[in-house]
C-alpha cells in the first residue's frame, strides 16, 4: 500500500472529467453531433427492419435473417474496412461512409413502391442493396469516430471522451421512440424511413462545415500538447514509414497474435446475444405479449435502454475511470446478465422495467471501458483495424442470434396470437442462461487474463 497518498474529493472525481472534456475542442464536438444524429438515424431504422421485412412478404425467421445480415455485415465490414480511416484521415472516411449510407438508406425506402413482395423477389433484392450501402458505410464510420477521439483528446479528456461518444449514440437511439411512433401510425415505416434519409443528408453537412480541415489540424495540434513526448517521438517516427514498412507493421502487430486478447473479445459474446435481441426480440415482444400503450408505443420501449445508458455511462466512467479493466468487465457483464432472468417470470411492466434498468447499469459499467481499451493498446496508425478485430466477435453475435431469434418468436411469441397464449417465460430464461456464461468464464479466467492484459496497456 503506498503512503502520503492524496486525499480524493468523490465529487471531484465526477465533475473534473466533465469539465476536462467542455473545454475539448471543436472537432470533437463535431464527431459528437454526428454521432448523435447518426445514432438516432441507426437504431431508428434498425428497431422497425424486422417489421419492414414483414411488410416484404417475409416471416419472421427470414426477416430476422435480414436483419443479422445487415448488423453482422456492418461488424464485418469494420473488420475489413476499420483500417480505411487510417489512410485516408478521418474528414474523408466521415463523407465517404455517410455517402454511401445514404444511398442504402434511399434504395430501402424505396423497396416496397419498386417491386414485386415475398423472400427474394424484386422488393426484397432492391431493399438488400440498400442494406448492402449501410454496411458498407457503417463499417469504416464507427472506426473513423473512435479514431477521431483518439487524435481530439489527451490524457485528460480520452476516458471521458469515449464514454461521451458511446453515451451520445445511445441518446440518438433513444430518439426513434419518441419520433417514430406518431411518423408510423400516420405515414407507415417507409415515412418514417423518409425522415432517417434527411437526417443522413443532416449527418453529411454536420462533417463537411463543422469538422473542416483546418478544425481537425487544430484539434490533433492541441491534443499533441496535452500528451507525453514520449508520445509525439513515437507519432513522428510512423509517420516517415513507406508503404511497405507499413504493411510489415501491420502484420506484426495483428492483435489475432494474443491469445489473451482473443479469448477476451470471445468470451463477451454470449452476453452480447442481449443487445442483438434489443432489435431482434424486444420489439416483436413488446408489440405482441403486451396490449394497450406498450404495444401501440413500443419503440418507446425499446428505445428506453439507450436513454439510460446517455446519463449513466459519462458518470459511471468517471467513478471507475482508475479501476481495472478486467474486474470492471467482470463486474459489468454480471450485472447485465442476471436480469435477464427477471422477464422470465412474465409479461408485466415491472419486470421489462427492472430489466432494462439493472441490464442498462451493466451496459454502462464494461461496454465503454472495452471500446476505449481496444482503441488505447491499439499501436499508432492502428486503431481502425483493432477496433474491427475487437468487434469481429460481434459480429459473430449478430449473425448466431439472428439464426435463432426468429424461431424463438414463432414458437413462444407467435404473431396473431393473443398475449394470454404466448411462454415467453421460457423464452427468456434460456436467453438468461446464454447470458451468464460470459462473467462466468470470464472470472474462471481471472488468474490467467490478469497480468497479459495489463502488460498491453503499458
Amino acid at each position: 500500500m503506498e503512503e502520503n497518498q492524496p486525499v480524493q474529493n468523490p465529487l471531484r472525481e465526477i465533475v473534473d472529467p466533465f469539465i476536462n472534456l467542455f473545454k475539448a475542442p471543436r472537432a470533437l464536438w463535431g464527431i459528437n453531433l454526428s454521432y448523435l444524429l447518426e445514432g438516432l438515424t441507426y437504431f431508428g431504422v434498425l428497431g422497425l427492419l424486422a417489421m419492414y421485412f414483414n411488410r416484404l412478404g417475409l416471416n419472421d425467421i427470414d426477416a430476422g435473417r435480414m436483419v443479422g445480415i445487415q448488423t453482422a455485415g456492418i461488424t464485418l465490414a469494420m473488420l475489413l474496412l476499420g483500417a480505411t480511416v487510417d489512410w485516408v484521415g478521418v474528414r474523408k472516411a466521415l463523407l465517404v461512409s455517410l455517402s454511401a449510407m445514404l444511398v442504402g438508406r434511399i434504395f430501402l425506402t424505396l423497396a416496397p413502391q419498386s417491386g414485386a413482395p415475398g423472400l427474394w423477389r424484386s422488393a426484397h433484392i432492391i431493399a438488400m442493396l440498400g442494406i448492402l450501402g449501410i454496411v458498407l458505410g457503417y463499417g469504416i464510420y464507427q472506426p473513423a469516430c473512435y479514431a477521431a477521439v483518439k487524435q481530439f483528446t489527451n490524457k485528460k479528456t480520452s476516458a471521458m471522451g469515449y464514454a461521451m461518444l458511446y453515451a451520445i449514440m445511445n441518446l440518438g437511439g433513444f430518439l426513434p421512440g419518441l419520433i417514430s411512433p406518431p411518423v408510423r401510425r400516420s405515414y407507415g415505416i417507409v415515412g418514417v424511413y423518409w425522415v432517417y434519409v434527411a437526417l443522413t443528408v443532416a449527418g453529411i453537412l454536420v462533417v463537411a462545415f463543422i469538422l473542416s480541415k483546418k478544425t481537425i489540424a487544430m484539434a490533433v495540434a492541441n491534443a499533441r500538447e496535452g500528451r507525453e513526448k514520449i508520445e509525439e517521438e513515437k507519432s513522428d517516427s510512423n509517420e516517415s514509414q513507406t508503404t511497405k514498412e507499413k504493411l510489415i507493421y501491420y502484420l506484426k502487430n495483428f492483435p489475432i497474435r494474443d491469445g489473451r486478447f482473443m479469448f477476451f473479445i470471445f468470451m463477451l459474446i454470449p452476453v452480447q446475444t442481449l443487445f442483438a435481441h434489443n432489435w431482434l426480440t424486444l420489439p416483436m415482444y413488446f408489440a405482441r405479449a403486451f396490449t394497450g400503450v406498450v404495444s401501440s408505443n413500443f419503440e418507446f420501449f425499446v428505445n428506453f435502454n439507450p436513454i439510460l445508458i446517455f446519463i449513466l455511462a459519462p458518470m459511471v466512467a468517471a467513478l471507475t475511470a482508475k479501476k481495472d479493466t478486467y474486474k470492471m468487465m467482470i463486474l459489468g457483464t454480471t450485472v447485465m446478465a442476471l436480469p435477464t432472468f427477471l422477464l422470465a417470470t412474465g409479461p408485466n411492466l415491472y419486470s421489462v422495467f427492472g430489466y432494462l434498468i439493472i441490464m442498462t447499469i451493466g451496459e454502462a459499467m464494461w461496454q465503454p471501458r472495452f471500446l476505449q481499451w481496444v482503441a488505447e493498446i491499439a499501436p499508432k496508425n492502428m486503431t481502425g483495424i483493432y477496433m474491427g478485430i475487437g468487434q469481429f466477435p460481434w459480429f459473430l453475435t449478430k449473425v448466431i442470434t439472428s439464426l435463432y431469434s426468429g424461431w424463438f418468436l414463432m414458437k413462444f411469441c407467435p404473431e396473431g396470437v393473443s398475449p394470454e397464449q404466448t411462454n415467453t417465460e421460457v423464452m427468456w430464461l434460456i436467453y438468461g442462461f446464454i447470458a451468464i456464461i460470459s462473467p462466468i468464464a470470464l472470472l474462471l479466467a481471472k488468474k490467467w487474463m490478469g497480468k497479459g492484459l495489463e502488460k498491453q496497456r503499458g
